[in-house]
């Protein structure tokens, strides 16, 4: 069963760093490089300069990075940028924003929770790839702290949870915040509430995003438990979100074919935006754009199996084709890609819904990497869980 517990949080003083907007970042696996030059512009004190480095003049060795990452977390923390809370405690987040040309809003409790071994009540939904692994493995090595939180879904719905968020959303916020996307952050820091860690105590929680930072999470616990016994690392940061209550969008990540052929199916549309209207989860329609005789295509496609569309795609179509992949949840971008002769055909996927995934888990069947991309994300730098 899945143990939630509070945790030491360190959190940017604004007296000191400024406003959230230019010290916090978004998920370092969503930042382009251009987005980065902004972040790294916008503050010294940005989280960015930790948790996704640039390698500076007279560095020599990868390591001299990661090296540089907890120098900075040091001295953030030794300045007085980054300040801890006063006891454990937890962490309520809530994300205001438009989707679909309505207003949402997405609640969940960030938290510490035991780290388990695949197979238990923490479940992954995707695969994962060595290089970001060993990244942040090194990264975490360094710093000794869980930087962003791995986003956690629960069937739920739970009423202690629920309670604890609506209650803490009737005080003022201790932290908020507007992206670039237009998503309003708001944190609160509430003392612990056992109630909470026994109403959870019984589910399972579904991994939405951070795989990687999971396993990674895992191998970091064995090395540390073979030099120290247990400690810290034994738990890991997590967003929680009860998809009962919340209904978290599930939006889908295109792919892009690198190179090679691929058999032209379905029938012709007109357009990207006529091909976005069509794809169904539900239904496993699929869109395509590819060049036929020198001029940009878009087709629509249904396949055989079941949802989530992702998976049957990669089941009949892709993975017979050993296909050479980049991925995108941008969808113009993905065909902006075949128009300009840097890829073979772009698929084009629909949204799916936490639901689905978690009952293509309960058939025993993991979805390929990079198939979901919950959405909004919990900005970094929000909160940081210290190992000390």
């Amino acid at each position: 069963m899945p143990q939630i517990s509070p945790f030491v949080g360190l959190l940017y003083d604004p007296a000191r760093a400024g406003p959230l907007e230019l010290v916090t970042s978004p998920p370092y696996d969503t930042i382009s490089a251009d987005e980065q030059r902004e972040l790294l512009d916008a503050s010294p004190d940005n989280i960015i300069r930790i948790d996704l480095r640039e390698q500076q003049p007279g560095e020599r060795e990868v390591e001299d990075e990661y090296r540089r990452a907890a120098s900075e977390l040091d001295r953030l923390r030794r300045d007085r940028i980054l300040v801890p809370t006063s006891a454990p405690s937890y962490y309520p987040y809530e994300m205001r924003f438009a989707f679909r040309g309505q207003h949402r809003r997405l609640r969940g409790l960030i938290c510490a929770v035991r780290l388990e071994d695949w197979g238990g009540s923490i479940v992954p939904h995707e695969r994962t790839m060595p290089g970001p692994v060993e990244d942040r493995l090194r990264l975490v090595r360094a710093v000794r702290a869980n930087l962003s939180c791995i986003h956690v879904v629960c069937s739920g719905p739970s009423s202690a949870l629920t309670r604890l968020l609506e209650e803490s959303a009737r005080e003022s916020p201790r932290a908020a915040m507007s992206d670039d996307k237009g998503v309003e952050h708001r944190l609160w820091v509430v003392e612990e509430d056992g109630d909470v860690a026994l109403d959870l105590a019984g589910e399972s929680l579904m991994i939405a995003d951070g795989h990687h930072r999971y396993t990674m999470a895992l191998q970091f616990r064995d090395e540390m438990r073979a030099l120290h016994g247990s400690g810290p690392w034994d738990d890991v940061m997590v967003f929680l979100v009860d998809a009962a209550t919340e209904d978290p969008p599930v939006l889908p990540v295109h792919r892009i074919l690198l190179s090679g052929s691929v058999p032209l199916r379905g029938e012709r549309v007109r357009d990207l935006e006529e091909v976005l209207t069509e794809v169904n989860d539900e239904r496993l329609v699929y869109g395509l754009a590819a060049k036929e005789d020198g001029a940009l295509v878009h087709r629509v496609a249904r396949l055989q199996g079941e949802p989530p569309v992702v998976r049957a795609l990669h089941e009949t179509v892709l993975d017979e084709l050993g296909a050479s992949l980049a991925f995108t949840p941008d969808a113009v971008r993905a065909e902006e890609a075949v128009r300009c002769g840097e890829a073979s055909a772009a698929f084009f996927l629909p949204p799916t819904t936490a639901g689905r995934i978690r009952s293509a888990i309960d058939r025993a069947q993991r979805l390929p990497q990079k198939s979901t991309y919950f959405w909004p994300k919990p900005r970094t730098g929000m909160v940081i869980r210290p190992f000390d």
